[in-house]
Parts: structure tokens; sequence; C-alpha cells
């Protein structure tokens, strides 16, 4: 529809089936030829050609264009702006983004941290972290299956798929894992990689995952240890208890409960003063946290208070704990229990100073105490008197009456000794019987002697040793002094052992101080020790044989060996010289089977010579019957020999066989069944249990001659005599009496039933030719000359 020239408000609706022609005239007028009809203005059959003034519509005017132009203008410096500022924010972005990536990638190397990143589609694997795991460069791309085999562990590559898969399928929100990877530098530490999936396709499968991983191996040692440590705190012996900076209980271990008695809940933000105890002033506990605020460490002893109110005695040591900035934080305090151990340490003390029986102080102690008495007396120019004192025939009463009667007669002994001394003497007990007294500021010697005299008069009093039984017990007393006779305490026990050798050797009951005569003669004991290992070497030893004769036929019966020590220089020596050395030495054992080899081959000549009935007895000492073999021994030489056991007879003495009961008659009654008689030398002047007397396999009883020996003169002695061989006759017994030497003794002990006797009244001991020389010429038996029995 064209607006039409001349045609106001009028449109000309020409249709579609006009023929219309336009032709420009000039700007703004067109000519219009429309062929073809129209019904309503223009006939079929006629032409219309009208010059009309085209009016273009509104947004083909002129000025239209003009603001189309001006507006595509606009639109496109606009679009240019836009595009420009699109480019600056992009380079903008793009600078952030670099800015980021950077502080990123520095983030990641300050941190020693790393970042992965694993392309599924392709199963390529991007990592860059610190240089220590990827090298130099410092970064690293691999495919997914040079990742598995090259990197990750083998031992933990199935957790690390499993942990993959789990999260890449939705499982669980995010991947973390830690596990070992190879490095360049051919570590194996410890990581932990974190990520998630970061880009999926529309079905939701996962196409991306990235993260991070950290170098765990320090922290994992950490935790390691940590687990460690609280497991040796869980399972410590000792009490392991955390407070804070205010000493309130934080922590405390399982072992805090079952020594202290607080349970954990008990006592967890309670002030530890609960366990201050007041073995200990509350300034002692003030001192501690003092000093533990100055030094941040505290080690000592302490008492600590349990629950029930107990006190215990601990050793604490108690250590600061800080942050890895050195801010303290707790005190942890480690404490043990030491009471048991203390009361041990001074029990040991106590054993290595003091005598448990009697409670004096024991050679140790003494030697201190002594010791320092001398230094005072140098100091002061005092002087100090040293007491040994040995009880006299202790053995005796400690063999016949008991062990138990023996020890409790030691310290009724430590008690009198105590009770007449002064206070400041020490009073030692050295072992066995022997005891000393130190005694200090003296003026001479004559003031130790009066002590010694006065101890002296003290033992005649009985000793009670049970409440029942009184013993009376004398010492012999040797007395050294300082300075005369030692400048130290080694040389002063020595001497005061010295000196009661001596006064033993006087008689025993009495006291004696040293001199140098008495040191030369425990010289020459010791002389006499070493020449008696070379006795038997040099064949020095001998045995001489005393006859024994039977009262009832007038008869002799044998004869007892009595060892002799022919010395090169000394001479002949008595046995009551070396007999001791050798028991001291231990050299009794290899002499007694000397001499039983000796009697053995002295009976095999008798036997020889037509003397096919006399015994030879052999005294026999206590090393051999409780040491060794004694019948093995015994069985071996009699096979040895060819001697029959019968005739040869052991003697052992009535202490010796009381010393252990048991043990002596299960040795005996070995020897007995191999047929060798058995006699008990010196009845009488022990101890005896009657009870043991009866149980031990033996043949006979030999009295001891120094009740023989006063026999016209003690009528005690002869009633003693009598009583023994009627007890002895009444057990099938044997009476044996030797020292036999006038007719008169002879007559009364042959009166009264003695079966044998022995002395010089029969024949002086005989060395071995004499002694089968006086066999072979003793002429045929005769009756006894038997005075008349005054009864």
């Amino acid at each position: 529809a064209y607006r039409l020239q001349g045609f106001d408000d009028a449109w000309v609706d020409l249709g579609n089936r006009h023929e219309v022609t336009f032709t420009h005239l000039d700007p703004g007028r067109y000519r219009l030829q429309v062929r073809g009809s129209n019904r309503d203005r223009i006939s079929s059959d006629r032409q219309l050609e009208l010059a009309i003034e085209v009016v273009p519509p509104w947004w083909q005017t002129r000025w239209t264009q003009a603001g189309v132009l001006l507006l595509l203008l606009t639109a496109a410096l606009s679009w240019w702006a836009n595009r420009r500022q699109r480019l600056h924010e992009a380079k903008l972005k793009n600078q952030q983004l670099a800015l980021y990536s950077e502080r990123l990638a520095s983030a990641l190397w300050a941190s020693r941290d790393g970042y992965w990143d694993w392309d599924i589609e392709s199963d390529m694997v991007y990592l860059a972290g610190p240089e220590e795991f990827l090298g130099p460069e410092r970064e690293l791309r691999m495919s997914g299956s040079a990742w598995r085999r090259d990197v990750v562990h083998a031992d933990d590559l199935a957790q690390v798929e499993e942990s993959l898969e789990k999260h890449i399928h939705g499982s669980v929100g995010y991947y973390e894992a830690e596990y070992r990877v190879r490095t360049r530098a051919g570590r194996c530490p410890w990581i932990r990689a974190r990520g998630r999936v970061i880009r999926r396709d529309d079905q939701g499968n996962a196409l991306q995952v990235a993260g991070t991983f950290r170098d765990v191996s320090e922290l994992r040692a950490r935790d390691r240890d940590r687990l460690i440590a609280a497991e040796v705190i869980r399972s410590m012996s000792e009490v392991v208890c955390v407070t804070d900076l205010e000493f309130r209980f934080v922590s405390v271990n399982a072992t805090f409960t079952r020594i202290i008695g607080y349970q954990a809940d008990e006592v967890i933000g309670v002030d530890a003063t609960i366990l201050n105890s007041e073995q200990h002033p509350a300034e002692f506990y003030l001192q501690l946290r003092k000093s533990l605020q100055e030094r941040s460490h505290w080690r000592g002893e302490a008492w600590q208070k349990r629950k029930n109110g107990e006190s215990i005695l601990t050793e604490i040591e108690i250590n600061q704990v800080c942050d890895d900035f050195g801010q303290r934080l707790y005190w942890v305090a480690v404490i043990t229990d030491i009471t048991d151990r203390k009361r041990a340490e001074q029990e040991l003390r106590y054993l290595a100073n003091y005598d448990t029986l009697t409670g004096l102080p024991n050679r140790t102690l003494l030697g201190e105490r002594l010791a320092h008495s001398l230094i005072r007396a140098r100091r002061l120019g005092s002087r100090v008197a040293l007491l040994f004192l040995d009880l006299d025939r202790f053995k005796h009463v400690n063999d016949s009456m008991g062990h138990a009667a023996g020890d409790r007669l030691l310290k009724a002994v430590a008690a009198r000794i105590v009770c007449s001394v002064r206070q400041s003497d020490t009073v030692a007990r050295l072992g066995g019987d022997e005891f000393t007294v130190v005694l200090e500021d003296i003026k001479d010697a004559l003031e130790a002697e009066r002590v010694a005299n006065k101890l002296l008069a003290d033992f005649q009093k009985p000793l009670e040793i049970d409440g029942r039984n009184e013993v009376v017990i004398s010492p012999s007393i040797g007395i050294a002094l300082y300075p005369e006779h030692g400048q130290i305490p080694t040389d002063l026990l020595k001497h005061a052992d010295t000196a009661m050798y001596h006064a033993k050797d006087r008689g025993r009951n009495t006291f004696q101080v040293y001199n140098d005569a008495m040191d030369a003669q425990a010289r020459f004991r010791a002389s006499i020790g070493n020449q008696l290992h070379k006795a038997m070497e040099r064949n020095e030893l001998h045995l001489m044989f005393q006859p024994k004769l039977s009262l009832h036929d007038n008869r002799i019966t044998g004869a007892e060996a009595l060892l002799r020590w022919q010395n090169p220089v000394l001479g002949e020596l008595s046995p009551n010289l070396f007999i001791p050395i050798a028991e001291e030495s231990g050299l009794i054992v290899p002499i007694g089977e000397w001499v039983l080899r000796e009697a053995c081959t002295q009976i095999k000549r008798w036997t020889e010579a037509g003397l096919d009935t006399q015994k030879i007895a052999v005294n026999v000492s206590a090393m051999q019957l409780f040491r060794g073999e004694l019948a093995l021994h015994l069985q071996q030489i009699l096979q040895e020999f060819g001697v029959a056991p019968e005739r040869l007879e052991i003697e052992l003495t009535e202490s010796m066989l009381m010393a252990n009961p048991e043990q002596s008659i299960a040795t005996l009654t070995q020897i007995s069944q191999l047929g060798v008689r058995i006699a008990i030398d010196d009845f009488g002047t022990g101890y005896s249990s009657l009870a043991y007397l009866k149980r031990l396999p033996i043949d006979s009883l030999k009295i001891d001659q120094t009740f023989v020996a006063d026999l016209s003169i003690d009528p005690d002695d002869e009633a003693i005599i009598a009583t023994v061989i009627v007890m002895a006759h009444s057990l099938g017994l044997d009476v044996i009496a030797e020292g036999v030497e006038t007719v008169a003794q002879m007559s009364f002990l042959a009166s009264h039933g003695c079966d044998q006797i022995q002395g010089h009244l029969i024949a002086h001991p005989l060395s071995a030719e004499h002694i089968l020389q006086f066999l072979l010429e003793r002429p045929a038996p005769a009756p006894l000359p038997v005075a008349p029995n005054e009864d």
C-alpha cells in the first residue's frame, strides 16, 4: 500500500493480480504503470499511469537511515569498546590466574606439598611438587600405567586403586590415601594424597581427577612414636602424670591408679597437692615448685600420699613439655615407688654393716669405726685398745645342744659384752664366736687390762639361753694397743688375734697383751703350714702305734695309729701343733687318706707275720667325714690292699659327730655296712645327745684320758667313768679307756667292767717295726693285777 499524492488519506490497493511498474523520475518521484483491472478503481482494460510521490516508511527515511547509520556506528563503537574491555578483563583475568598459579605453586613449594592431575580419558597423569620427589624439573607427565608401575609402591597399589575407585564411582565424597612412592633419589617416603573429580561427562562419568599430595613420612614417624610412647606409658610400672602449668592434673596412667589409688576421673582438674605427704613440711613442696619453674626440671626423692592416707617414698622426675615454638605447655612427672627398694637397701646396708644374729657391727663396720678411732687418736694424741674375744669350747656347746641353742648363746654373749663396757665403746662380732671391743681414749695398757678382767669376771655368771637352761662359758682375750702394736686397723686386728691364740695356749679363760714374740710364733705357724704342704712329698710323715689291751683276757687286741711328723729342720713335731694347721689348710683330707693306706699296709704285714686278729684304729677328721666319700674311699683302699674290713677301726670325736648328726648317721651306716668298726673318741668331753647316740652305728666308746688321769683324786671322775661303762654296755658297746698309766687305774677300770685300755702302762707309742716285734714277742696272756675294790 502506497500513499499517493493527491489522494489525501486515501490508499490504493492494487492487489496481487495487477502488473505494476515503477519508474524512478527524480528523488522522491516515481511513475507508476498499472496493467490489469481492479474492480474498485481501475478498469481492467485500462492502463493507469500515474505520477506519484512515494512516501517511504519511516524506517526508510533519510533521517531514519542517518539515525540507523549513527546507531550502527554507535553499536560498532560500543562493541569495539566492549571487546576491548573484555580483552582487558581477560588479560587481567589471565594475569590474576597466572598470579594465582604462581602463588599456588609457591605455596605448594613452601609447604612441600605437590599437585597431581589425572586425565582419565587419555590416562595421563601430571605431577608437580618438591624437587626431592620429581627432580630438578619439579614436574612430571606420564601414563597412568607408568605411574602405577614406577611411582606407587607395589605393596600399596591395591589400596590406592581401591580408594580411587570408591571416589570415582561416588561411594565416598573425596579421595584420600596414604601410600609409599618411589622417588628419583631412590627413597620410599610415605605421602598422603587427596583429591576430587573435577570434570564429568553428561552421563556423570568421571573424566578428570585432581588434588594434592604431601610427604607424611615424618608425621607417620611421629604418630608411630606417639603410639609407642602412649603404649609405653600405659604399660609402665612407674606412675606417669601430666599437669597443666598450675599443677592441676591433665592425664594419668593406669599405674597411677594402681599405686596411688585415685581413679583418673577423681584427679583430672585437681591440684597435685592432694599427693603431698605430712612427712615433708609444706615449704618443701613450695620450694620444689619454685625450683621447677626456674629450671624446668626437678629430680629427687619425696614422700607422697596415697588415697588411703598411707605415705610412700618415691623417686620423682619432672620435666616441662613445650610446643614446636618452645612455649611451655605442661609438666610431666614420672614417679617411682621406692619404698620397698629403700627398705631393701637399708636391710642390705644393715646386712653389710651389722651382724644379723646379734645386731652388733660386723667386720666391715668395725674396720670403718676402728679406722675413725685411730684417726681421732692420732689427731688428739690419745690411745686406742682393741680386745679380741674368742669363746672357749663353744663348738662343743653348738654341736651338743644344737645350732639354735648356739645362736641363742651368741646373743646372750653379745648382750653380756655390751653391758660390760662403756656405751661409747664399739662391740662387734667378726663371725662365729669371735667378738671385738674397741676402747677409745684410754690412758695406758692397764686400763685395757682392767676391762679384760671385768669381762672375764662377768662371764663367770651363767648365761641364760632359752629361759630354762643356763650355760657358763669363758672367753680368751687378746689385746693390741695403738700406737704400740699397730698404726692401721688390719695390724691391730692381726696382733689382737695373735694375742688371743696365746691366751688359749695359756689355758683359756684369760687374756694376753700382744708382744713381738707372739708375732714370731704366728710366723712360725705360717711356716709350719707352708712346710706341711711338702711333708708328704718328702716322706716326712710316719705312724706310731699304741697297743690296746683287753681287760677280759689280758690280750693285745690291736693298736691305735698315731700320726707323727719328723721335720728335717724342726725335728719331731707334735700332732697338736700341725693337725689344726692341716685342718685349716684342707691338707687333712689327703693326709687322712695317706694314714688309712699306711694302716692297711701295716695290717697286711701283720697278717703275713701270722697276726690275723689284731686291729688298727685310725682317727678320721671332720673334713674326711663330711666332705669326701669316706665309705667309698675305705672300700677302695680295703680292696686294694686285700684287708678284711673288721680289722680296721675308725675313731671320730664326739663333737664331730654331733656337728651334723643326720649326715653322720648316714655316712657311718655306709661304713658299718662295709664291716669296718667305728669308735667314738674322747667321749665325755662334749655334749652328746643320747637320742642320736643310740642311732649311731658305733661299736665302742673311748673314755677321754682327762677322766682317767684323775681317778685316784676326783670321786666325780670315778662316778662318770662308771656311769659311762654301764650306759655303753646297755647300748651294746665296748668301752676303751685311754691314758692308763698306773695299775690302780687299770684295776678300777677292770673292776667296773671296762673292756679295753691303752696307755703308757701297756706301752708307749711304737714305730711300725717295733709294734710288730712287740706283738710277736708278747708273752701268753696272764691274769691281770687287780687292786682290791674299796667298795
